[in-house]
């Protein structure tokens, strides 16, 4: 044990060692100038500079050895990152360390999964808006249950600047994926009818929803100044929105407000974007729904007062006829000013699951 000791000991100070050397030579060569100077004044210059190089050669090594290591234990720090720099879905980079540990699941979620989980990475878990702090979203869940695969943000009193999410497959459209228990909707963006307290809406400046695909697409409950509802096509549709006196809407806050919340990729069971907090209207700046793939549930968007809502080019239906309405917007959904245009009845199936 002491050889073992002393080894470890000589490894480890040796980057010292080549220092301490160093640094005792180049005194060496300035104690010695004076005398030097007078023998010869170009020999003890080039002595200096012979030492100076010497010198400067080891800390430029011991640098660039010090950056290697701390990759290499970054690396071995966080296993579930590269995974996913791979480009495995957080599904199979969890299972790939799930099955390879001697050690229970539970542990390996807090010590690999859960630290490094964040909204920017496509990671599933609930979001609070609530508790963000100034400038900055809640990157990292504040909820995290193993085996969920839901994509949650709960908006609060403290506004979102933006929130993207874009190009994710959600539901039952991947191979091995299921709704959570009792739920019909793999999309949810609304407020919520609280039982005992006050019920909540979703404040947004601009709303977009666009370029996805969905079983069902329904939206209900909804005050907005101007609605454009273009280019889409469904396996049958009823647009009747009515007339609506709702004002121009923008949503600030200055320096308090959060900044902007973005995903692109991944693939989620469900999203739910929502208030759930009595009384607490969420509020957001921007909200962008772009290329959502979806399969086995409704996509759900109610309970919103909004500056203007685009729904762009989706495309709606399960394959069963023009008789029941797959894309609908329902008479509770009001505007001052309305645009609808060339929104066509096609049939349209729910994509395979992959």
């Amino acid at each position: 044990m002491k050889r073992i000791g002393r080894f470890i000991w000589r490894i480890l100070s040796f980057p010292f060692r080549m220092v301490y050397r160093g640094v005792r030579k180049l005194i060496r060569g300035i104690i010695a100038t004076p005398m030097a100077i007078i023998r010869s004044p170009v020999k003890t210059y080039r002595g200096i500079v012979r030492a100076r190089n010497w010198l400067l050669a080891k800390v430029e090594y011991l640098q660039g050895e010090s950056a290697k290591w701390k990759t290499t234990f970054s690396i071995i720090k966080s296993p579930y990152s590269l995974l996913r720099s791979f480009g495995l879905s957080p599904q199979m980079a969890a299972s790939f360390l799930l099955a390879g540990s001697a050690v229970g699941g539970g542990v390996v979620v807090n010590e690999t999964i859960l630290a490094e989980r964040s909204f920017s990475n496509r990671d599933p878990g609930v979001y609070a808006a609530s508790v963000i702090g100034q400038n900055a979203p809640l990157d990292i869940p504040t909820e995290y249950v193993e085996g969920s695969n839901t994509l949650r943000i709960d908006l609060g009193s403290t506004p979102v600047r933006e929130i993207v999410i874009e190009n994710v497959s959600v539901g039952t459209v991947f191979t091995g994926s299921a709704l959570p228990q009792g739920e019909q909707n793999v999309v949810q963006v609304s407020g919520n009818t609280i039982g005992g307290g006050t019920n909540t809406r979703l404040e947004i400046g601009h709303l977009i929803f666009e370029k996805s695909r969905c079983k069902k697409l329904e939206l209900t409950d909804i005050q907005a100044h101007t609605i454009i509802v273009k280019g889409n096509a469904s396996d049958g549709q009823s647009i009747a929105p009515s007339p609506g006196t709702s004002r121009m809407r923008a949503i600030g806050g200055g320096h308090q407000q959060a900044d902007a919340m973005v995903t692109s990729g991944g693939t989620y069971d469900r999203i739910w974007i929502q208030a759930p907090t009595s009384g607490v209207n969420g509020k957001v700046g921007t909200l962008r729904l772009t290329n959502l793939y979806t399969k086995g549930g409704l996509c759900v968007l109610s309970k919103m007062n909004v500056g203007t809502m685009e729904i762009l080019l989706n495309e709606v239906g399960e394959g069963n006829g023009f008789a029941t309405k797959e894309f609908t917007v329902a008479t509770t959904v009001t505007g001052a000013n309305i645009t609808i245009e060339d929104n066509v009845e096609v049939t349209i199936a729910e994509p395979a699951t992959t």
